[in-house]
């Protein structure tokens, strides 16, 4: 599986139905289960990002594609970063002259 972190930031609609934010994301959940991405963790924050999220998915077109249809329903946006376990990196170190 790969890992992604998501930042998400509510937009105008997001927040004008903030009280169902955690149902929402109990709904995304399920969601993301059907394009093969698992949304592992959810956690709401304060500062820079009011959402950031751990995701698990096959390939990068499965977490697109779950990515694009979450973000369609205008409630947040999103950036998507590729996160590494240290046995990842220890592979991708081992590829260094």
């Amino acid at each position: 599986m790969i890992t992604y972190i998501g930042l998400l930031n509510f937009t105008d609609k997001g927040l004008q139905n903030i009280k169902d934010t955690t149902k929402r994301a109990a709904a995304a959940k399920e969601v993301a289960k059907k394009f093969g991405v698992n949304l592992r963790d959810i956690y709401w924050t304060m500062g820079d990002c009011d959402v950031v999220c751990v995701l698990e998915a096959d390939s990068e077109l499965a977490l697109t594609a779950f990515n694009l249809a979450s973000a369609a329903q205008g409630n947040f946006r999103s950036r998507s970063m590729r996160a590494y376990t240290a046995g990842e990196m220890e592979a991708v170190l081992a590829k260094l002259p």
